[in-house]
């Protein structure tokens, strides 16, 4: 069970350490000049926040998948670790992106949405066949591999791992929603 309150607090602006508005300078110029929770509640631990963002940023920004793509596989795992803070980021992002309601809701059917193209079903099954089993399947990675270089497939990995783990931290310390979002409350 989630817990229904924070876990650990965020940093409080006043609190702010140098080190943190450092990390924080950066997180700006991706969130529209806000900081975000999850950032200011890894605040607690500001060495890991520091090194963390490194491998965050390359996912977020300078993956070699498209960013529709990346979407897909991020709100994916976000739905299946039922992760609502990253969950209703995400779908801000995606719908940023052009990602459709109706592809959103059909994140949350999952594989089976009979409205995926090929390959966009293959990105999904890859999320949910990490998810249960910590390996893409031979026939997901057929599907994906051809039309995506080494680096693109490990990206995927890495996209999906990344989030995962995010959806624990996120889950476990009880981060709350950012002011504006709506969770799975407001899910197509």
């Amino acid at each position: 069970m989630r817990p229904s309150r924070a876990r650990i607090e965020p940093v409080p602006e006043g609190e702010w350490t140098d080190e943190m508005r450092e990390v924080f300078d950066q997180t700006r110029a991706l969130s529209g000049d806000r900081v975000f929770n999850i950032f200011t509640t890894l605040a607690r631990h500001p060495k890991l926040l520091k090194r963390w963002m490194v491998f965050a940023n390359h996912i977020l920004a300078k993956s070699t998948l498209g960013a529709r793509e990346r979407e897909l596989l991020i709100l994916r795992i976000g739905w299946l670790c039922r992760a609502e803070y990253e969950w209703a980021q995400h779908v801000l992002i995606a719908k940023l992106l052009g990602v459709t309601d109706a592809e959103i809701a059909q994140v949350q059917v999952g594989p089976e949405a009979p409205e995926w193209s090929r390959h966009d079903r293959a990105l999904v099954c890859a999320a949910d066949e990490l998810h249960r089993d910590a390996c893409i399947g031979d026939a997901t990675w057929a599907t994906l591999r051809a039309s995506y270089s080494e680096e693109q497939m490990i990206d995927v990995v890495f996209t999906v791992g990344q989030y995962n783990l995010v959806s624990m931290v996120l889950n476990s310390l009880g981060v709350e929603l950012d002011p504006g979002l709506s969770g799975f409350a407001g899910a197509p």
